[in-house]
């Protein structure tokens, strides 16, 4: 059997006629950059999220650097966040000028560990940047407290947590930002890269939409220096198509993780795959389906001679990172990050999987690691 980490093709198929319709209403109306297309798109898509403002950008990468850039985040800068994550949360902290200071995860939900995060706290922090991993939001009441105390902001990373919720609130609504991707594999993905700021500052956000158009209040007259972070509006009516299935898709794969979870127990291999672990009081999206596992390199190539696939998030922390050497992290500092890399691996969890596809995982699963803890 063939188990794909993610089938865009089952999930495009239903919508194909309305996706098509919407692209072409914008090559009929051959207006590509902003325009009505994003106001649309933000107006909907800031209703979806509960939040002031939504502020289409080009990518989720784009989403982190303008927000610290609007934040006037710069040379002499810190920034604390998480050493596990996508490049791109510590890469932009590097790219305004800013040190990103590493903190270790916390070993059951792989988010930011909220203790150490206090403890890196200097007079030159500028703001707290924690990563919704995996589709499950941080501990945001204690990161706002840190954060109040301190008196510095928090930018949420919720590239990979569109939908999560925390204690009812959802992501990217209760720091002073929250940044989004709509990388094609994300729940919420476009036909290509766009992202997503939000923010409840109406002050933020007027600084926010000046900078992606190059600081410019009107036409060539430039008040800040910014870039060029626009959301296409072939990307914005792509987006407005699939955010309404947005809730389905996602309760497709809570499902799943159900299924996993059901399957794994009633093999008896709790002892040898540690499954995601909902903390309480939040809803995971699942973005990615991450179980730890020992021997995972091995497991992963028993996997795909099996025809399942699967990937590796994340095997190189950001303070192992070449390009971060400079920094001087201690590298034993931080072995929780450092324990997931090696033991981490995502299994296929989109909401378009068969139930004879999620026993074909889990039966393979439990060939290559054993079928009890014992053996």
């Amino acid at each position: 059997m063939h188990v794909p980490l993610l089938d865009l093709q089952a999930q495009f198929a239903p919508i194909r006629d309305e996706v098509l319709a919407a692209v072409e209403r914008v090559c009929d109306s051959q207006r590509f950059v902003m325009g009505p297309e994003v106001d649309a798109f933000e107006q909907e898509i800031g209703t979806l999220l509960r939040v002031k403002h939504a502020i289409g950008v080009s990518s989720g990468t784009d989403a982190l650097l303008v927000s610290l850039m609007a934040l006037e985040i710069g040379p002499g800068d810190e920034v604390v966040t998480s050493t596990y994550s996508f490049f791109a949360t510590a890469g932009a902290v590097a790219r305004v000028g800013a040190t990103p200071v590493f903190v270790d995860i916390d070993p059951v939900t792989f988010n930011i560990d909220v203790a150490q995060a206090a403890h890196a706290i200097t007079p030159r922090t500028r703001a707290l940047m924690p990563v919704h991993l995996f589709g499950q939001m941080a501990d945001m009441d204690s990161i706002a407290d840190i954060a109040r105390h301190a008196g510095i902001p928090v930018i949420e990373d919720a590239a990979q947590a569109i939908g999560a919720s925390y204690g009812g609130r959802l992501a990217g609504g209760i720091g002073a930002v929250g940044c989004f991707s709509f990388f094609p594999s994300k729940n919420l993905g476009a036909f290509g890269d766009a992202g997503l700021v939000t923010t409840n500052d109406d002050a933020l956000a007027s600084r926010v939409r000046l900078l992606r158009v190059h600081g410019a209040e009107r036409q060539y007259h430039h008040r800040l220096i910014g870039g060029n972070f626009r959301i296409d509006a072939l990307q914005a009516a792509v987006l407005r198509v699939k955010a309404p299935h947005l809730s389905a898709w996602t309760a497709a794969r809570q499902r799943n993780a159900a299924r996993y979870r059901e399957l794994i127990n009633a093999r008896g291999l709790t002892g040898l795959i540690a499954c995601p672990v909902e903390a309480q009081g939040r809803t995971h999206i699942y973005n990615q389906f991450v179980v730890r596992v020992a021997e995972r390199d091995r497991v992963k190539a028993g996997l795909e001679a099996r025809g399942i696939a699967s990937a590796v998030y994340y095997p190189v922390p950001f303070h192992q990172q070449e390009c971060f050497a400079y920094l001087g992290a201690r590298p034993d500092g931080f072995p929780e990050a450092d324990h997931a890399a090696r033991e981490s691996l995502a299994i296929p969890i989109f909401g378009e999987l068969s139930d004879d596809q999620l026993q074909y995982v889990v039966d393979s699963l439990a060939a290559l690691v054993g079928e009890h803890a014992g053996r």
